[in-house]
């Protein structure tokens, strides 16, 4: 069944169909990868957002090989893969002579990178958010590229605007997100260098039942917890949405490589999700501070103009997250911290 805004469920059971729905390709999806030639690689696959993301490729385009790449230190994502005949390769992407012995494919995702715990140990931050992109840019440089990022790498916005272009310069808080500056600038020097065909994949607050804001902010108002609203406004988008966007960047390479800002195209203000969430549980949330009148936005229209907009709406959001959340379906464990102005992770 293809992915389409009539075919969405009222509710998502379980993990299950959940994983079901964002393997679900759209028919822009199969389109676009068929405009390219060529195999895909997805580099760093193991992450929240990497086993759908393959998942997906495999259903759009069935007959290509799709391979994930990771340490995978968490063998059941290696058996998760296998079964949806997504090959998998056991790599450290620190290990240059790992990296240089990978196939040499036509079509790179690039999903690695460090963000939480970030502050623990910097300099394996800077690492793999710099020099694994570096390593990696060289070695595929006859491939397409499509490099995910952050919009985390823009300063604070006011909020009353239409958020960050893509023209606007990197000026992030804190050294996660100038370490993510230091991703950008790897894969674009050696995209110059030799002639690489990207994208810069600037990705603002994917949603997964499991994980993201609407699901921090849903579980804070049923536990009666309080809600920072200090940084008070966020976009975001559908996870699903988001992997088929990056999917099919791989038919909007340019070079040398470009950013391309990805999120929902509504600035939405945490107030008004927590207090919708509040409507549905049948409770009051409890807001804690001060909107502050700049937060970290971006502006979707190059994203919208290319893809349109996203196939799951916010309204659909809240409600799959409200019913998820109240069923006490299983988390992630992993706060986005979207409330953070610091840059600390």
């Amino acid at each position: 069944m293809l992915l389409t805004r009539d075919t969405l469920p009222t509710t998502i059971a379980d993990i299950a169909a959940l994983d079901e729905l964002l393997c679900r390709p759209s028919q822009a999806l199969i389109d676009d990868l068929r405009k390219v030639d060529g195999d895909i690689m997805i580099l760093g696959v193991a992450g929240k957002m990497g086993p759908t993301l393959a998942g997906l490729a495999k259903a759009a385009v069935p007959e290509r090989r799709v391979i994930g790449v990771a340490r995978f230190s968490e063998p059941v994502v290696k058996d998760w893969l296998q079964v949806r005949g997504i090959e998998t390769i056991n790599c450290d992407l620190l290990d240059e002579a790992a990296i240089k012995a990978l196939p040499k494919i036509a079509n790179i995702v690039f999903m690695a990178g460090r963000k939480f715990g970030a502050e623990g140990d910097l300099s394996l931050t800077w690492a793999m958010n710099s020099h694994v992109p570096a390593l990696v840019a060289q070695t595929f440089a006859t491939s397409r590229i499509v490099a995910f990022s952050t919009g985390c790498i823009y300063p604070f916005v006011p909020v009353s605007g239409k958020g960050s272009a893509e023209d606007m310069a990197p000026d992030p808080p804190g050294e996660y997100a100038q370490s993510c500056v230091g991703r950008e600038r790897m894969f674009e020097y050696f995209s110059r260098k030799h002639g690489t065909p990207g994208r810069l994949f600037r990705l603002n607050y994917a949603i997964d039942m499991r994980y993201g804001v609407l699901h921090d902010i849903a579980s804070k108002v049923l536990q009666g917890q309080p809600i920072d609203v200090s940084l008070g406004h966020v976009n975001f988008i559908w996870q699903g949405d988001a992997s088929s966007q990056a999917l099919r960047c791989l038919a909007h390479c340019e070079t040398p490589t470009s950013p391309i800002n990805v999120s929902g195209h509504e600035i939405l203000a945490v107030r008004d999700l927590a207090a919708k969430f509040g409507q549905r549980f049948g409770r009051a949330p409890i807001i804690a501070g001060k909107e502050e009148p700049t937060a970290w936005l971006t502006d979707t229209s190059q994203a919208v103009k290319l893809f349109g907009l996203p196939i799951v709406d916010t309204e659909q959001l809240i409600n799959w997250t409200a019913d998820w959340v109240s069923r006490s379906m299983p988390s992630l464990g992993k706060p986005t911290k979207y409330e953070v102005r610091d840059g600390r992770y």
